[in-house]
């Protein structure tokens, strides 16, 4: 990704993202964008905020390292790890993740994201890092590659 492209902005701008920077995301996204992920649907930046400052303040850690990319035009794909750490998800220890987003960035507000969909296994991030569940979904992936 070149430093010009609004792509690699995006995804520098968006590690900087925490608790205490949430107003980065009037900068990143249109105000009426669209935030999809495996557990929720987001509508418009405001409630994208809270989202946000909520997620922020039950994880100790959030941090994504960006991979492959393609832009062509408005839309956008790029991989991602993210790491990720919160006391109640595998005994308080760092969570790998890997993923996906496609972002389509607005004509009218360039350099801006009006929708913006995360694909990740949400077994490997939440359901497989709780104490009970984890080991129950860990011996039900393990008997259906069998």
């Amino acid at each position: 990704m070149h430093r010009d492209d609004p792509l690699a902005a995006f995804c520098a701008a968006f590690n900087k993202l925490d608790k205490d920077c949430t107003e980065l995301l009037y900068e990143l996204y249109t105000r009426d964008v669209t935030f999809i992920d495996p557990f929720h649907r987001i509508e418009g930046v405001e409630a994208l905020e809270a989202h946000f400052l909520k997620l922020y303040d039950n994880v100790t850690e959030c941090r994504f390292v960006f991979h492959d990319s393609v832009r062509v035009e408005q839309q956008a794909y790029v991989t991602w790890t993210m790491q990720l750490r919160h006391p109640r998800l595998a005994g308080g220890n760092s969570v790998a993740v890997e993923g996906c987003s496609q972002l389509t960035f607005s004509t009218r507000h360039p350099g801006r994201v009006s929708r913006h969909r995360d694909y990740f296994d949400a077994g490997a991030m939440l359901y497989e890092q709780l104490p009970v569940l984890g080991g129950m979904v860990r011996w039900l992936k393990r008997r259906m590659a069998n």
